[in-house]
């Protein structure tokens, strides 16, 4: 399986998956740790991958999203953004209402 096979199977098996930095008992940066705060807020399941525990996973997820920063939040097999995009999307109450739609879909 190619490592663009796996990210694919990833977003395909987890409707609500974040690529981080880290896990979210153990963050290894600042900003994977507050998107794991607003996930937790939000009070739904996730699914992680700790990018860097797999260099050829971290690096072909930038080329597959074009997104070139961790953490990425991806919500039903599409990249929602990093951190501040969350943040905003929390603020404004967006988010919620994702994840719930996410969550309500997936059962």
């Amino acid at each position: 399986m190619t490592v663009t096979e796996r990210i694919e199977q990833q977003l395909k098996d987890h409707p609500i998956i974040l690529y981080m930095k880290g896990t979210p008992d153990f963050p290894q940066c600042g900003f994977s740790g507050r998107v794991v705060e607003i996930l937790n807020q939000c009070g739904v399941e996730y699914a992680y991958v700790n990018i860097l525990e797999d260099p050829e996973l971290r690096e072909a997820l930038k080329q597959y999203s074009n997104w070139p920063t961790y953490p990425q939040l991806y919500i039903k097999g599409e990249l929602v953004g990093g951190c501040d995009i969350i943040i905003q999307l929390y603020q404004s109450g967006e988010l919620q209402k994702m994840l719930d739609q996410a969550v309500a879909t997936a059962e």
